[in-house]
C-alpha cells in the first residue's frame, strides 16, 4: 500500500515541477521579449525552451554547483526580477540561485536579494542597434543567420539586414535559400519562419525583411540603397584571408567594420573571453574570429597556462568533415583530403597551435598540432596533451577548470562537463566553444592529457556573435 501512495506522490509531484516549469517559462520570455532581460542558466539559454529542457538544465546545475538548486529557486528569482526595474540585460539565473544557496538568510526576500546583486546593473553608454551584413551563407553563415534573427528581441543590438552571395538571385534561388534556412540535417528545423519577397529579392525571417544581394566584388555594393549604415560585414564566404583582401568590404558604401570567420593574415585573431579586450573596435576597423579549434583550446590553455605553465604540449584534433573535403575520391589540392570525407579518418594539417600563441604568445613555440578528419558532419574532440612547469593531480586541474566555468572571464567559453557518457553527438547545439570533459582527464605528474570536446559549427558561431557584439559596442549589462 505505501509503495501506490508514494508512486501517487510522485505523480502529483512531477505534475507540480512541471506546472512551475511552464510558469517559469512564460516570465522566461516575457522578459525577453517585453524588456530585452535575457536569463540564462550557468550560460545555457533558457528563451524558448521546452519544459523537459528547462528540468534537464535544472539538474545540471544542481550537480555543476553541489546545491540542491530546483525549479521553485529559478521560478522565485525569475519572479523577483520581474519586479525590479532594470535595463537590457543578460543574466545568470543560475549563478543567482546558487548564491541564494549561498546566503539563505539574506535570500529569505527575493527582490531584496536580487536587487543588491545587480545593483551594478545601468545602461550601457551609448548603446546603438548595429546593421549586420552576412558576406557569404554557407554552414556558418546560415548559423548565424539563424541566431541572429533568433537573439534579436527587440533588435536593441545586432540586426540582421543583408545577405551577400554570388549568382542571379531568382524565385528558385530565393526558395532554396529559405529551405536550407528552415531546415538543417544537423542542427534540424529553425524554430521561426522564413518567406521569400520575390519582388524586392528578399528573406522575410521572423517577420523582418533580409535583402539578398548578388555581388562579386564587395567594394562595388551600395548597402545604403537598402536602408542600411555602419554596417559590420560578417565575411564567411573563404575568400578573402588577409588585410588588404578584406579591405574591400570597407570601401563598400555603408560599411564600418569586418569581421572574418575564419583565421586572418594581418589583422587581429581574436577569441572572446581570451584577447578581444586587446583589441579597441575605435581603432581597429578589421577582426578575424579565428578558427572552431582555436576557439575551443585556447580558453582550456589560458586557464592551465596561468595556473601552472605550460612547458610543451602536442594538441590533436579529431575534427568532423567539412565541406572542404570530397564526398567520394576525387584530385583536391590538399594530401588526403581528396579521399571520401564520409568513409576515412583523414590525417591533414591544423595551424591551432600558432594560432593559438597569437592570442597567448606566451605559448609562442610550445605547441605542436595536428588534426584527423572523421566521418562525422558535426561535433570535434581536441586532445591536449601537456607538459606543465609543476606537479599537479586530476582532482586539482579539474578543480580549477571548474572554477573558471563558474566564474570570472571564461564563464561564456567553457562549459564542465560531468557526464560518464559524453559523446559527439551531445554536444551539438551548446553555446560554449570548449566542453571540458571532466571524466577523461589524466595526470601523471606534470604531465596532463585533457579533452575537449566543441561543436564546431554551432558553439563557433556564439564566439563570433559574442565577438560582433564587442566589435558594434553593444553588449549589455551582463551577471555571470
Amino acid at each position: 500500500m505505501s509503495t501506490i501512495l508514494n508512486y501517487e506522490e510522485e505523480v502529483i509531484t512531477q505534475a507540480q515541477n512541471r506546472r512551475a516549469t511552464v510558469e517559469f517559462i512564460t516570465i522566461v520570455n516575457d522578459l525577453w521579449y517585453d524588456k530585452s532581460i535575457e536569463l540564462v542558466l550557468f550560460r545555457n539559454p533558457l528563451v524558448d525552451k521546452r519544459a523537459s529542457e528547462v528540468l534537464n538544465l535544472i539538474n545540471y546545475a544542481k550537480e555543476f554547483v553541489s546545491k540542491p538548486i530546483s525549479i521553485y529557486d529559478a521560478l522565485d528569482i525569475a519572479k523577483a526580477i520581474q519586479q525590479i526595474d532594470l535595463p537590457s540585460s543578460k543574466l545568470d539565473i543560475g549563478k543567482l540561485a546558487y548564491e541564494c544557496h549561498l546566503s539563505t538568510k539574506k535570500c529569505e526576500d527575493k527582490i531584496a536579494f536580487v536587487s543588491n546583486k545587480l545593483k551594478g546593473a545601468t545602461e550601457s553608454e551609448d548603446i546603438q542597434p548595429k546593421d549586420v551584413v552576412l558576406y557569404g551563407l554557407g554552414r556558418i553563415g546560415r548559423l548565424l543567420a539563424r541566431e541572429l534573427m533568433s537573439k534579436m528581441g527587440k533588435g536593441s543590438q545586432l540586426r540582421l539586414r543583408a545577405i551577400v552571395t554570388r549568382g542571379e538571385i531568382n524565385k528558385e534561388v530565393l526558395e532554396k535559400r529559405a529551405s536550407l534556412l528552415r531546415i538543417d540535417s544537423v542542427h534540424g528545423d529553425f524554430l521561426g519562419t522564413v518567406e521569400i519577397d520575390v519582388e524586392h529579392n528578399a528573406l522575410i525571417i521572423n517577420g523582418t525583411t533580409v535583402h539578398l544581394i548578388s555581388a562579386n566584388n564587395p567594394e562595388e555594393i551600395d548597402y545604403t540603397k537598402y536602408g542600411i549604415k555602419d554596417a559590420l560585414i560578417i565575411d564567411n564566404s573563404g575568400a578573402f584571408r588577409d588585410d588588404v583582401a578584406l579591405a574591400r568590404h570597407l570601401k563598400a558604401k555603408g560599411a564600418s567594420k569586418v569581421l572574418l570567420t575564419a583565421p586572418g593574415k594581418g589583422i587581429p585573431n581574436i577569441v572572446h573571453g581570451v584577447n578581444h579586450k586587446q583589441h579597441n573596435p575605435d581603432t581597429v576597423d578589421i577582426f578575424s574570429a579565428a578558427s572552431c579549434t582555436t576557439n575551443a583550446i585556447t580558453p582550456i590553455l589560458k586557464v592551465l597556462e596561468d595556473n601552472f605553465g605550460i612547458l610543451k604540449g602536442h594538441i590533436e584534433t579529431i575534427h568532423a568533415y567539412t565541406n572542404d573535403q570530397n564526398l567520394v575520391d576525387n584530385i583536391h589540392s590538399k594530401n588526403r583530403r581528396g579521399r571520401s570525407a564520409a568513409l576515412n579518418m583523414v590525417i591533414t594539417e591544423t595551424g591551432a597551435s600558432a594560432a593559438v600563441a597569437k592570442a597567448i604568445p606566451a605559448l609562442k613555440g610550445k605547441l605542436t598540432s595536428n588534426a584527423i578528419r572523421v566521418p562525422v558532419p558535426n561535433g570535434s574532440l581536441a586532445i591536449l596533451n601537456l607538459q606543465l612547469n609543476t606537479m599537479v593531480s586530476t582532482e586539482r586541474v579539474n578543480a580549477i577548470i571548474k572554477k573558471y566555468a563558474l566564474e570570472g572571464d571564461l564563464v561564456e567559453q567553457i562549459k564542465y562537463s560531468l557526464d560518464n557518457e559524453l559523446v559527439s553527438s551531445d554536444i551539438i547545439g551548446a553555446t560554449a566553444p570548449a566542453i571540458f570533459d571532466s571524466k577523461s582527464t589524466i595526470t601523471d605528474k606534470e604531465t596532463i592529457v585533457i579533452y575537449v570536446w566543441y561543436d564546431n559549427e554551432y558553439g563557433y558561431s556564439h564566439q563570433v556573435m559574442r565577438l560582433a557584439k564587442h566589435i558594434a559596442k553593444v553588449r549589455r549589462f551582463t551577471y555571470y
